[in-house]
């Protein structure tokens, strides 16, 4: 057989995906629409197989080319894996990350053990907690690089945009909610930002709300609502179809967005590297979202 398929094909059929669509796929890789297309269709060529749906309304894919992003992944990962390996320079030291716990179920954990293998002399230190805790860890230093989620606004100039995602007011279908009354709120933890937020400008637009619930597991919020326990405030990488969003009642939430930051003072080869391989993740148009 005598067809290939091109890593910079796959490449394009990635970033369709991750954009949703050839126009927006074509200005990530700054390419040209006609030159998106053409990749495609060479890869559909070499499989005799049509990839994109190409009808409207309907799926951008077809079912093979559902099953060729799933490959194309795993191939260009390993295409950059042995490029990255063959062609590195011998790292050595530590590197203390604080992550986020969403960030452990994201294609952020794929990139981290990619990193070990590519560099085993580095070795990796995680600590795991809220975004305004990881915060605190990485100004007071004891902290290399930080992976976590803030509203856009407050995102710096330095800072690695990974991905974005949105911010939901959230209940169980069987809730009943009375804003005349106290509203039961479920947050993280006492220093969750979404709380300080929620609290701020809901309580500003006449609401009250009860605090009936800390935890600092996603999971068992995500319990919690599903329980019928309260009102809470989930990014949309949490937010699931047994819930219901809630619309017009509280103020509608800002943006989120995923950033790497690195600590003025952690400069080092390695902590370059580990930013390296996020920055060619995103440039690679390879989506960080948790799956689900």
């Amino acid at each position: 057989m005598a067809e290939r398929l091109e890593i910079d094909a796959l490449r394009a059929l990635l970033a369709i995906r991750a954009h949703g669509g050839v126009t927006r796929a074509a200005e990530h890789l700054a390419l040209s629409q006609s030159a998106v297309s053409h990749k495609i269709r060479r890869l559909e060529q070499a499989l005799e197989s049509d990839l994109l749906a190409r009808r409207a309304g309907g799926p951008l894919f077809t079912e093979a080319g559902e099953r060729l992003c799933d490959y194309a992944r795993r191939m260009t990962d390993l295409h950059d894996e042995a490029l990255a390996s063959l062609g590195r320079k011998t790292l050595v030291g530590k590197i203390r990350l604080g992550v986020t716990e969403d960030t452990t179920t994201s294609g952020i954990a794929r990139i981290l053990g990619r990193f070990t293998r590519l560099y085993p002399d580095v070795r990796v230190q995680i600590r795991t907690s809220q975004s305004l805790n990881v915060q605190v860890w990485l100004k007071a230093g004891e902290l290399d690089v930080a992976v976590m989620q803030l509203f856009g606004a407050d995102v710096l100039p330095g800072d690695l945009t990974l991905f974005d995602d949105s911010l939901h007011w959230v209940k169980s279908p069987d809730f009943l909610l009375d804003p005349s009354k106290p509203v039961p709120f479920l947050s993280f933890d006492s220093n969750c930002f979404y709380k300080r937020w929620g609290m701020t400008d809901g309580q500003a637009l006449g609401h009250r709300f009860d605090n009936v619930l800390e935890c600092p597991s996603a999971a068992g919020i995500q319990s919690a609502v599903r329980s019928g326990l309260g009102v809470a405030l989930l990014n949309g990488l949490h937010v699931t179809p047994d819930m219901e969003i809630i619309h017009g009642i509280f103020p509608d939430p800002p943006g989120l967005t995923y950033i790497a930051r690195t600590h003025r003072n952690s400069r080092t080869d390695a902590v370059g590297a580990l930013i390296g391989e996020f920055e060619r993740e995103v440039d690679n148009a390879i989506p960080l979202r948790a799956a689900g």
